[in-house]
């Protein structure tokens, strides 16, 4: 009987967590480049007095399955398409997104929408020419190619860094949209992976799995509350019987 109320209780923590993941996906719903997290369950086996016992160990982790591109048409955004991800200095770590929705500064840096450095093939982007173009009204043409090579009226000034892992279990999720490997992990130069200008990558959580999982999670903890709850009052009634021998 009281096993039975372990493993209730076991269950419904598992599920909390598992709601608690659904609705931070449900949350970043809208952010750019957003990659779901998933729950896994493993049973865990290990010998407690002589007996083997078998726990669930809950595995979380990101789905980096691609969101779908947006058009926009602004010339500084850009989605990936391939594996790869965007390299952020991102208060002095080097951090890991998809998320392409970047801007100049007033010094003209590139940076992303939490103010990180855009990473190019020699540090933070730096593009200075454009805003003096502009504050001369001069015609300034923007043109990033697949491969991220930026030219600024035709003249090659630097190359958007993408950069991937062989692993992709071993990318964490960090604060905002960030990404980053597990220390030990090599994280290097990809060079398969395309820049499109004009477009942004759709976070790839679709809202409608994600409403029935949050319904499914609650009707599961809701049934095991009631078994607990029977158990309980089992447990109560067998003890009252046994104080009366």
């Amino acid at each position: 009987m009281i096993d039975r109320l372990k493993f209730s209780m076991k269950a419904m923590q598992m599920i909390s967590r598992y709601q608690d993941i659904t609705a931070n996906n449900l949350a970043n719903i809208n952010t750019p480049g957003y990659k779901k997290d998933q729950l896994f369950f493993n049973a865990f086996q290990e010998q407690l007095n002589g007996q083997n016992v078998s726990d669930p160990i809950a595995n979380q982790q990101l789905n980096l399955e691609p969101g779908s591109l947006e058009s926009t048409g602004n010339l500084f955004d850009f989605a990936i398409q391939g594996n790869g991800f965007f390299n952020i200095n991102y208060e002095g770590q080097e951090m890991m997104s998809r998320n392409g929705r970047f801007s100049l500064d007033g010094d003209g840096f590139m940076r992303d929408e939490n103010g990180g450095f855009v990473q190019g093939m020699s540090g933070d982007i730096f593009l200075p020419q454009i805003n003096d173009l502009r504050n001369e009204s001069q015609q300034v043409n923007i043109d990033v190619g697949k491969d991220g090579t930026i030219r600024i009226n035709d003249e090659i000034v630097d190359k958007i860094q993408l950069v991937t892992v062989d692993d992709p279990s071993q990318i964490q999720r960090r604060t905002h949209s960030y990404l980053q490997a597990q220390p030990g992990v090599d994280v290097y130069d990809d060079p398969d992976s395309l820049v499109n200008q004009g477009f942004y990558e759709s976070g790839n959580v679709n809202p409608l799995e994600e409403m029935i999982a949050m319904s499914q999670n609650m009707r599961l903890f809701e049934s095991q509350q009631r078994a607990m709850q029977s158990n309980d009052e089992i447990l109560q009634k067998v003890t009252t019987q046994l104080g009366k021998f």
